[in-house]
């Protein structure tokens, strides 16, 4: 285990902004990170649990607690279930079982930063798949508790870009996922996304080779600088920073009667609900690609990246975040909510 004091978060996260926290512990086996916990548990200090560091905004001011980080590795995989560490990246991991064991069921994630620990945490999802699709438990350090858990899929109340450990942050920390996978001699899932059809000459609901769809979605992300890449600021983000917006039948309605919403994108949701496109919001109401004169801007791929041109602080990425919100509030009344996790700081 190792232990840094005032150590820099802003190089662990893919914003490449934020302060330092008091106190950093990387830890090597879930023990490290069960006990690393524990001992901030008994001081009563704050916690925040670091992976790959991709869907964090964390304050200029930093960190006042022990940030742990956590570096465990692991990858076992006995026919089509798989185990892996919350320490291991998961772009990685999706790049193993789709080009060294042919297995389809997380495909379609491909290219996605960050560490396995936290894709249920956000119930990671891409191109018509999320990994709620293919998890068949959780193993985490329950801290109420004091106990490693065990929880099925079904108890770990997976929805749209949310879950049980989203809803208890200070609750649990997830030390290994484990998967059930496809054999589909070689084949992919059904392609499910229209976009991803199309790129690929497909219709929807058609299976292609597992390595054709994996490298498609590579492509589809880069072109939109989800990928990562040191030399390219489009991709220093964290990723979609809104999550589409789900609107009830009443709001769904209100919406529809703003101007120029009427052309606007509609896939059903859950409880009678309508799912509507953030990107399309923010494009419309005015925010196009690469908007923004500052340290921060959007992408000038993608609509939906706020990015960090090199020098900017959390504040002037927040400061656009708002600009933007308030524009698509005033321009349909519907109101963006943020996908990445605020460390010591509010949008």
């Amino acid at each position: 285990m190792l232990v840094e004091n005032d150590a820099p978060l802003a190089p662990l996260t893919t914003l490449r902004l934020g302060g330092p926290a008091r106190r950093l512990v990387t830890a090597h086996t879930d023990d490290e990170v069960i006990a690393a916990v524990r001992e901030a548990d008994a001081a009563g200090e704050p916690l925040l649990v670091l992976g790959g560091g991709s869907n964090l905004v964390i304050g200029d001011a930093g960190f006042s607690g022990t940030a742990l980080r956590i570096a465990t590795e692991g990858f076992a995989l006995d026919g089509t279930a798989l185990e892996v560490a919350a320490g291991e990246t998961w772009s990685e991991v999706v790049r193993r079982t789709v080009l060294d064991h042919h297995l389809a069921g997380i495909e379609f994630l491909a290219g996605i930063p960050g560490s396995v620990g936290a894709t249920p945490v956000q119930n990671v999802g891409a191109y018509g798949q999320e990994v709620a699709q293919a998890i068949t438990e959780v193993v985490a350090y329950d801290r109420t508790a004091d106990e490693v858990v065990v929880l099925p899929n079904a108890e770990c109340a997976f929805s749209y870009r949310h879950s049980r450990f989203k809803a208890e942050p200070d609750r649990y920390v997830v030390l290994r996922v484990r998967f059930r996978l496809e054999d589909a001699d070689g084949l992919s899932t059904p392609v499910r996304y229209a976009e991803t059809a199309r790129h690929l000459g497909v219709e929807q609901g058609d299976r292609v080779a597992v390595d054709t769809a994996w490298k498609a979605v590579l492509l589809l992300r880069a072109g939109k600088g989800m990928v990562l890449d040191p030399a390219d600021h489009d991709t220093w983000s964290a990723g979609s920073f809104f999550t589409n917006p789900v609107l009830t039948a009443a709001q769904y309605e209100s919406f529809r009667t703003r101007p120029g919403a009427e052309d606007a994108p509609a896939y059903p949701a859950p409880e009678g609900c309508t799912k509507t496109s953030a990107a399309w919001l923010i494009d419309r109401a005015g925010f196009g690609k690469g908007y923004g004169s500052g340290p921060a801007t959007l992408s000038t791929k993608h609509t939906l990246a706020l990015t960090n041109r090199g020098s900017a602080t959390a504040e002037d990425l927040l400061a656009l975040a708002r600009e933007i919100r308030d524009g698509v509030r005033e321009a349909f009344g519907v109101e963006l909510v943020n996908e990445p996790v605020m460390v010591g700081v509010t949008l």
